[in-house]
């Protein structure tokens, strides 16, 4: 069957707030933000790449090639402020965090991205994508710190639908600095910032120095993609500032939208905080990987709707391994020849995978065989 001759992927839109018809082309491009690699990967990194997965497989599915980038963020305060602690090079650090999150992403039967480029690997594109801004009169210099000028962007605040107050006040708790007096607008963003003494830094017309966190992403995208690509996303902890940031700052450079669609994974929390590195609550894939079939992991990840926010608990995962034990003890039997399509179909309304799991449930407490259906949602039995 052709792409045309299926019914429409429907996925959540996080500009426009509502649940819409997804119709690219026959080539589908999509950019999803990585990791910051000074530590191993926590559930809330593997929820999202998780479902990512499922995403970009039932496009295959549906007769797509695809194209999927997923930056490194190998250079950004966070960054240089773990190696300090630890007293090691960044770049090493970013090497031993890279090698244990591929190795998790192996495990959970991620496809490898399309292309996985570094920030430091695009620096020239990075000093371009300013001087760009900087001709159009969108950016400004002060004292050796390039800042992104928003007034510059007719409706900033679109993608994530905050008011200018709650910008700035979301934006304090995630790194932006609104109360800097050398701002013209205290949403103006970093794009070039002078090195500190034992930071790595890149010569640059405006200062000796490095690149701010969103206009590595605004340049890494129209570096592999193009000005627009058909589905931009990550953490819905990355909508303010960075998505915000990083699309207006790419609208100004080229005139065009950065995405098409926006798809954002709700937040996985534990402790009754957002999981997250600066708040030290982790739960980390490979700790749990060391006495759970990474297979339990996936069919955990994928029994919680993207778009809803959940708190880990450890009966979780044991009912995933239940299940999962479950469909095993019928991978031998015969399999409703349906079954596959049925999956296929739920997945199709905003990626429905608890749904999807619910089918599968039914069918092998039945008899049937589970084995196809599972590998749609890139379970192996």
């Amino acid at each position: 069957m052709t792409v045309a001759a299926l019914a429409p992927l429907r996925l959540y839109d996080t500009a426009q707030q509502k649940v819409v018809d997804f119709t690219p082309g026959p080539l589908v491009t999509f950019y999803l933000c990585g990791i910051t690699p000074y530590d191993a990967t926590h559930l809330g990194h593997a929820a999202t790449y998780v479902i990512y997965d499922v995403l970009e497989r039932r496009l295959r599915q549906r007769g797509h090639t695809t194209r999927s980038v997923r930056n490194i963020t190998d250079v950004d305060d966070d960054m240089l402020r773990a190696a300090r602690r630890r007293g090691v090079h960044h770049l090493d650090l970013a090497y031993g965090g890279l090698r244990r999150f591929d190795d998790d992403m192996e495990a959970l039967g991620n496809l490898v991205p399309w292309q996985e480029p570094r920030a430091t690997g695009a620096i020239p594109e990075i000093r371009g994508f300013i001087r760009a801004l900087l001709d159009k009169d969108a950016a400004y210099v002060v004292e050796g710190t390039v800042f992104f000028d928003v007034s510059s962007v007719e409706g900033f605040g679109q993608l994530s639908g905050l008011s200018s107050e709650a910008m700035m006040r979301i934006g304090a708790e995630r790194g932006e600095t609104p109360g800097d007096p050398r701002k013209r607008n205290p949403l103006d963003s970093v794009l070039w910032q002078p090195s500190a003494v034992d930071e790595p830094a890149w010569d640059a017309p405006w200062g000796r120095g490095r690149p701010g966190w969103h206009v590595e992403c605004s340049a890494l995208a129209l570096r592999y993609l193009g000005p627009t690509v058909d589905l931009h996303g990550g953490g819905t902890d990355l909508i303010y500032p960075h998505h915000e940031c990083s699309a207006a700052q790419a609208e100004v450079v080229t005139g065009q939208p950065l995405a098409r669609h926006w798809m954002h994974q709700a937040m996985v929390v534990h402790e009754g905080e957002k999981m997250a590195k600066s708040l030290g609550n982790l739960v980390f894939v490979a700790d749990l990987l060391r006495c759970h079939d990474p297979m339990a992991l996936r069919l955990l990840f994928l029994a919680q709707h993207y778009r809803r926010s959940w708190s880990w608990d450890p009966r979780l995962l044991e009912q995933a391994v239940q299940r999962l034990e479950r469909w095993r003890t019928m991978v031998d039997a015969v399999e409703k020849p349906s079954l596959g399509a049925q999956v296929a179909v739920v997945l199709d309304q905003d990626l429905d995978a608890p749904a999807a799991l619910m089918l599968i449930d039914q069918a092998a407490a039945e008899g049937s065989g589970v084995r196809k259906a599972a590998e749609v949602l890139g379970v192996v039995l």
